[in-house]
């Protein structure tokens, strides 16, 4: 029944998963369950979008702070390579990039800082986060360098080799991306009795906590930010992780309470995207909502591009939404929230490469694949010039149909401040725009 109850209630908001791990028990039985039912349903997916990629060195010019979103498919490791693994289930995995964040040398533990600006650019100046419930004094890792975090230490072009996956393994062992991280005993049930502690933990995160593209296909959502936002989220995620790293309690992942997804979720929650969505929430709470990989992808993109900013007393209703314009002028609904949907690397020696990755809907009124699919089709949502030229055009309409609120002091100050923001985002995709098309 606690079950069934999570399952279809969960489908109203954001869908259900178990992801750090791969461990699915519950989704399996939770979708064999309610299928047979026709209440909801387990909407089970290979990769079925085009590729797409963003120009890097042009985006961080005009967004050097940005936090990128990935869902991140199952993985399928082949047998006798390294430790067999095995592949967990078609919820898969979450992982969370920000540029302009960077890990702070010597710590011996995952601690971030701002990065230094360079005068040659932000592109790949940055530090991708992972959750796994392998960690015992950690909620999150952090590996540094946005090429290596998702492609190892391949050149490019290059497939996954035997020789590229265990010289990943040792690049990532000399940058030290599990320094001061203790895994829990269990995790170390499987360790082979004539390999070290410390080649196991690596041998077992690799794509999952770093080199991810090896093995998973992703569907990625930006987040363009500044640089004070930036510091909000690194401060928020160093607390995150302190009372671990201080043995004041051990990391437990839980997939009601605290998986993988909750990392980004709530990092974007401490700089006023939407809500939060805490985890310390009793079991029959959070059951009701909690997030799973490929729906908080759409959950986000949706979140940055299709808020009814056109509609101010929309955005007045949306609790999050007015704090944030009225605190700090800002709405999350903007220029520069775009997708990337990228194959897991091919040729591949290693993992296999026909991956799921699923959604949980309603079977019969369910809307994610139908907006996942417009993600993907519409230029506006992946292509930097339309995205700008959509923005430009839209500002120009709500600016066009100004109207005066009613006499009401907060209604008029949030209206005050909802064109001021309009207008200036205005101006300045207005700039951008003309550095961007030929």
């Amino acid at each position: 029944m606690e079950i069934m109850t999570a399952v279809r209630m969960t489908a109203n908001r954001s869908g259900i998963g178990m992801v750090d791990g791969d461990r699915w028990v519950t989704l399996r039985l939770a979708c064999a369950m309610v299928a047979s039912m026709g209440l909801t349903g387990c909407v089970h997916a290979y990769f079925d979008a085009p590729h797409t990629a963003l120009n890097e060195r042009l985006y961080t010019s005009i967004y050097p702070y940005y936090a990128e979103y990935c869902a991140e498919s199952e993985f399928d490791k082949k047998k006798g390579f390294g430790v067999d693994i095995e592949g967990g289930g078609p919820g898969g995995h979450s992982v969370f990039y920000l540029n302009g964040a960077c890990r702070l040398p010597d710590a011996g533990y995952p601690v971030l800082e701002l990065c230094s600006e360079s005068p040659d650019g932000m592109a790949g100046k940055g530090v991708g986060l992972s959750v796994n419930d392998h960690y015992r004094n950690a909620n999150w890792t952090a590996t540094q360098g946005r090429d290596f975090f998702f492609h190892g230490d391949l050149l490019p072009g290059e497939a996954v080799t035997r020789d590229s996956y265990d010289r990943t393994q040792d690049t990532a062992k000399a940058m030290g991306i599990l320094d001061g991280v203790a895994f829990h005993r269990e995790a170390m049930a499987d360790k082979p009795a004539n390999m070290s502690v410390r080649d196991y933990m690596y041998e077992v995160s690799i794509a999952t906590d770093y080199a991810v593209d090896f093995a998973r296909d992703r569907f990625c959502a930006r987040v363009p930010l500044d640089r004070g936002k930036m510091d909000v989220i690194v401060h928020y995620l160093n607390a995150l992780n302190q009372p671990y790293r201080s043995a004041q309690k051990d990391f437990h992942w839980n997939v009601l309470r605290d998986n993988c997804a909750y990392l980004a979720h709530n990092a974007l929650a401490a700089v006023g995207l939407w809500p939060e969505l805490r985890t310390d929430r009793p079991l029959l709470v959070a059951a009701f909502d909690f997030p799973v990989p490929k729906n908080e992808f759409v959950n986000l993109m949706r979140r940055t591009n299709d808020m009814p900013i056109a509609e101010p007393d929309a955005l007045y209703d949306d609790e999050t939404a007015r704090s944030t314009l009225l605190d700090q002028g800002w709405i999350a609904t903007e220029p520069g929230a775009l997708a990337e949907a990228r194959r897991v690397v091919m040729p591949n020696e290693i993992y296999g490469t026909h991956l799921r990755l699923i959604f949980y809907d309603e079977a019969m009124f369910g809307h994610y694949q139908e907006r996942f699919e417009r993600i993907l089709r519409e230029p506006r949502y992946t292509d930097l010039a339309a995205n700008l030229s959509y923005f430009s055009a839209l500002y120009t309409t709500i600016l066009n149909a100004r109207r005066a609120p009613e006499p009401n002091g907060r209604r008029a100050a949030f209206y005050q401040a909802y064109y001021d923001a309009i207008a200036r985002a205005k101006t300045t995709v207005d700039t951008t725009l003309r550095l961007v098309q030929p």
